[in-house]
């Protein structure tokens, strides 16, 4: 019998059937298990399954639960925000009301203890090794319509998918965190923060006179899939939704052209700018909300905890650097 991170077949045999019976689905046949690829901070494998009246399907199976996380993941990851019921939610009632592309749900198992995510295996490449701009442009796009046709009824999105709120707290939570992580590390960073910190009002300031909608929280190249090329365009595919927030949507901009030079960057900006129905925005604007994802990752882990070797950036630079051109 197969065994992967300590679940037994038969045991998730029966959480999918139970998820699948809740959105109409059934199994035709045995379950093939894998572990899947691509990496995220929660165990995720490959289910290879039948199903009644479906044929053939690829499912991935994620566990939300604090406690499957390896320990190395549980330093990295801020606990305050972990709620493994809201990746569920947000792909039971707010991605069905999305433009195409996030995977499809086929259920979810949520009782204390066992918090199970079954949705559509996507073929596709992370947009980090996709060196075309014009596909980044299309994933801008994808994004936009995304923000525009979830703003309305955001007060009710909030609810139903169990968003985080981007308020004046949260935005503060990040520069308290890091302040107290550049204390401990002791190298001489802890004034520049403190320097961030006395002119931090102004960014909250001005976040939260930002439009607001439904947010995808963690709108970065390896959380984004382009699944094909036509030419009418690319399939994007957005995944990983456990941080789907309320708040400014040039959050998710801010995200995903971090890291970019000035030329490409303004050409992806305008392609989400393009979109009918995004409210109209400035340059300050977005660097702003760059300056807030900048803050966030200075307050995201402890310093006994180090990015892999691929992942890691100078944020305080970037912070530093924003404020000034913002001349705060």
């Amino acid at each position: 019998m197969t065994v992967v991170r300590g679940l037994a077949d038969l045991e998730v045999r029966s959480g999918l059937e139970q998820a699948l019976e809740a959105g109409g689905y059934a199994l035709a046949g045995p379950v093939e298990r894998r572990p899947y690829a691509y990496r995220t901070s929660f165990p995720l494998e490959e289910l290879r399954v039948e199903l009644v009246g479906e044929g053939p399907v690829a499912l991935l199976f994620k566990q939300l639960d604090w406690e499957v996380l390896e320990p190395e993941a549980q330093v990295a990851k801020p606990r305050f925000l972990h709620d493994p019921e809201r990746e569920p939610a947000v792909y039971a009632t707010l991605l069905p009301q999305a433009p195409p592309g996030p995977p499809r749900c086929f259920g979810a198992v949520v009782e204390p203890g066992r918090h199970w995510l079954f949705v559509e295996r996507i073929e596709g490449r992370e947009l980090f090794q996709v060196g075309e701009r014009g596909l980044w442009e299309e994933a801008a796009r994808w994004l936009a319509r995304f923000h525009v046709g979830m703003a309305p009824g955001l007060d009710r999105h909030q609810q139903e998918g169990r968003l985080i709120d981007h308020d004046a707290a949260f935005y503060r939570h990040w520069i308290e965190r890091g302040t107290k992580f550049a204390a401990e590390r002791n190298d001489g960073s802890a004034a520049k923060v403190a320097w961030l910190t006395e002119r931090h009002d102004q960014v909250i300031e001005a976040l939260l006179n930002l439009p607001r909608t439904v947010l995808h929280g963690e709108f970065y190249a390896s959380n984004v899939l382009i699944t094909h090329q036509f030419a009418e365009g690319a399939g994007v595919a957005a995944v990983d939704w456990e941080l789907a927030a309320a708040g400014p949507g040039l959050t998710d901009l801010a995200a995903l052209v971090s890291g970019w030079p000035q030329a490409d960057r303004e050409a992806i900006v305008e392609a989400y700018a393009g979109e009918p129905g995004v409210p109209p925005f400035t340059s300050r604007d977005l660097d702003f909300a760059c300056l807030q994802v900048a803050i966030q990752w200075l307050g995201w882990a402890p310093p006994e905890w180090e990015p892999p070797e691929g992942q890691r950036h100078d944020w305080l630079a970037e912070a530093l650097e924003l404020a000034e051109e913002l001349g705060l």
